[in-house]
C-alpha cells in the first residue's frame, strides 16, 4: 500500500467525488437561495445533473490501481471505494427522480430537501474512504444529521416529527456507543489510523480493546438496523415521507457496508474471532425477528421495514465468515439489496397521490387491473426479494449460504433458509393481492413518465442481474481481494 502526503493533483484527484460534492452542495444552496421560489423545478433539475456530472468525474479521475492513503493517513483511496461512490450516485439518482412528483404534489418540493440528500451522500462517501477512526465518524455523523432533518422535512406532518425525534435520541445514543468505543480503542492502542490499528491488534487482546470493540459492535448493529437496535428502524420507516423512506432504505446501506468493513473487517481484523461471535448471535436474532414480525404487519411500509432487517441479517452474515469472500457476499447482497428496495420503494411513490399514501397492503389490491405495469414491476421486486430463481435475490442469498458453507456454519446456514422460507410468505401476499384480489375504490397511479422509464431499468436490471450474475460477483470478489 502506498502513501503520498505531498498536495499535487495526482493525490487529490482519488478525493474527486468528495471535493466535487462539497462544492456543488454550496452551489446548489445559493442556487436556491436566489431562484428558488421562482423556479421550483430548477434545483431539482440541476441537482440530478450535478449527481451525473459527479459520477463521471469520479469515473474519469477518481479511479486509482493501488491502494493509497492521503491527507496525512485519514483518507484512503482503493477501488472498492471508486465503485461505492459511483454506486452513490447512481442510488441516489434514481431516488431523487422517483421522488420528484411526490413531493411536488405535498407542497414540499423545496431545496432544502436535496441540498440534505447531497450532503448525506457526501456522509456515505467519507464512510466509505475513511482510513481513520477520526474520519469516519464525521462520515457517520454527516450523514446522520441529514437523515434526521430529511425525516422531520414535512412540518405538517405530526408522525413525520415524532419519528425524527425517535430517530435522533437513538441514533445520539449509538453515536455515543460508536465514539466511546473508539475513544476506549484509541486510549489503548495510541493511534487513529485504521491501518495501524490492524498492525497492533495481535494475538492476545486486552480487556480495554475488546470492550471498546463491544461498543463499536453495538453502534454498526445500530446503524445496519440489526436486532436487537433496530427499534427505530419501523418507526421511522413507517412516519417519515415515503420519499425519505425510499432515500433512507437505499444509498446509506452503502455507507452501514463501508462502516462495518473498514472498522471491523480492517481496523479490527485482529479480534476478528471476538467482534465475528458477536454478529453471529446478532444475525440470528435479526433474521428470526425481521421475518416473523413482518409477517402481521398490514402497513406495507412497515412490513419493508421488517424486511430490511431481515435483508440485514443476511449482510451481517457475510461478516460472521470473516474472510474475504464473506465479505465480497455482504458487498454483493448489500448492491442487490438497495437495486431491489429502490424499485420497491419506486413503486410505492408512483401508487401514490395527493392526499393518498399507498402504503397500506389493501391498497394494492387488483392493482393489475388499475396498473399493469406497476403491478408487473413490483411483482419481480418482491419474488427477487424472497429469493426466489431466476431473479438476482437468489443469487444474493446464495453467495450468503455458500461462504458459510465454506466457513464451517452449518447452524446458521439452516437458520437462514428456514428464515427465507418464512420471509417468502409474505412476500409473496403482496403478489397475491395484486393478482387476485379484485381491485377496491382507489385513485389512479402516477403517470410519471420519467420515474416509469427509470422503474422499468430497474426492474430490468433485477432480472438481468439473475440471469447474467456473474460479471457483478466477479466484480465483488475482485474488489475485495
Amino acid at each position: 500500500m502506498a502513501s503520498e502526503t505531498t498536495l499535487t493533483w495526482a493525490t487529490v484527484a482519488p478525493a474527486i467525488a468528495e471535493i466535487y460534492l462539497a462544492i456543488a452542495v454550496c452551489v446548489l444552496l445559493l442556487v436556491d437561495v436566489f431562484y428558488g421560489e421562482k423556479r421550483r423545478g430548477l434545483t431539482p433539475t440541476l441537482t440530478l445533473a450535478a449527481l451525473a456530472l459527479g459520477a463521471l468525474l469520479t469515473a474519469q479521475f477518481g479511479a486509482v490501481t493501488e491502494r493509497v492513503t492521503l491527507f496525512n493517513g485519514m483518507f484512503v483511496a482503493d477501488e472498492l471505494g471508486h465503485f461505492l461512490k459511483l454506486a452513490g450516485f447512481v442510488f441516489v439518482g434514481f431516488a431523487l427522480l422517483y421522488s420528484r412528483t411526490y413531493l411536488e404534489q405535498r407542497e414540499i418540493l423545496k431545496g432544502e430537501y436535496y441540498v440534505l440528500a447531497l450532503t448525506a451522500l457526501l456522509g456515505i462517501f467519507v464512510m466509505v474512504s475513511a482510513a481513520s477512526l477520526l474520519t469516519m465518524y464525521i462520515g457517520v455523523e454527516l450523514l446522520a444529521l441529514s437523515v434526521y432533518a430529511m425525516v422531520a422535512f414535512d412540518r405538517d406532518s405530526g408522525i413525520a416529527a415524532e419519528s425524527a425525534m425517535k430517530y435522533f435520541v437513538l441514533g445520539s445514543i449509538a453515536s455515543g456507543a460508536l465514539l466511546y468505543g473508539m475513544s476506549i480503542v484509541y486510549g489503548v492502542t495510541g493511534t487513529l489510523s485504521l491501518d495501524e490499528l490492524a498492525g497492533q491488534l495481535r494475538g492476545e487482546l486486552s480487556a480495554g480493546v475488546i470492550l471498546g470493540l463491544v461498543f463499536i459492535v453495538v453502534a454498526v448493529a445500530f446503524k445496519l438496523g440489526a436486532v436487537p437496535f433496530h427499534m427505530w428502524l419501523p418507526d421511522v420507516y413507517h412516519g417519515a415521507p415515503t420519499s425519505v423512506t425510499l432515500f433512507i432504505g437505499t444509498a446509506p446501506k452503502i455507507a452501514y457496508f463501508a462502516l462495518a468493513l473498514r472498522l471491523l473487517a480492517e481496523g479490527l481484523q485482529g479480534a476478528v474471532a471476538e467482534w465475528s461471535q458477536m454478529l453471529a448471535a446478532l444475525a440470528v436474532l435479526t433474521l428470526v425477528v425481521g421475518n416473523v414480525v413482518a409477517i402481521v404487519q398490514s402497513n406495507l411500509k412497515r412490513m419493508l421495514a421488517y424486511s430490511t432487517i431481515s435483508n440485514v441479517g443476511f449482510i451481517v452474515l457475510g461478516f460472521v465468515a470473516g474472510t474475504p469472500e464473506g465479505y465480497s457476499a455482504a458487498l454483493y447482497y448489500t448492491l442487490v439489496y438497495v437495486l431491489m428496495s429502490l424499485g420497491t420503494f419506486g413503486v410505492i411513490l408512483l401508487a401514490s397521490r395527493k392526499g393518498f399514501e399507498a402504503d397500506e397492503l389493501d391498497h394494492y389490491k387488483g392493482l393489475h387491473a388499475r396498473d399493469p405495469m406497476l403491478a408487473f414491476v413490483m411483482m419481480v421486486l418482491m419474488f427477487s426479494t424472497a429469493g426466489i430463481p431466476p431473479f438476482v435475490g437468489f443469487w444474493a442469498k446464495l453467495r450468503i449460504i455458500q461462504e458459510l458453507w465454506a466457513t464451517s456454519h452449518p447452524w446458521l446456514i439452516l437458520i437462514a433458509i428456514v428464515m427465507s422460507v418464512v420471509g417468502a410468505f409474505y412476500y409473496l401476499r403482496v403478489v397475491k393481492l395484486m393478482y387476485f384480489d379484485p381491485p377496491g375504490e382507489l385513485p389512479a397511479t402516477e403517470r410519471n413518465t420519467g420515474a416509469r422509464v427509470a422503474l422499468g431499468l430497474n426492474a430490468a436490471a433485477v432480472v438481468l442481474l439473475g440471469l447474467l450474475p456473474g460479471p457483478l460477483l466477479d466484480l465483488c470478489a475482485r474488489l475485495l481481494h
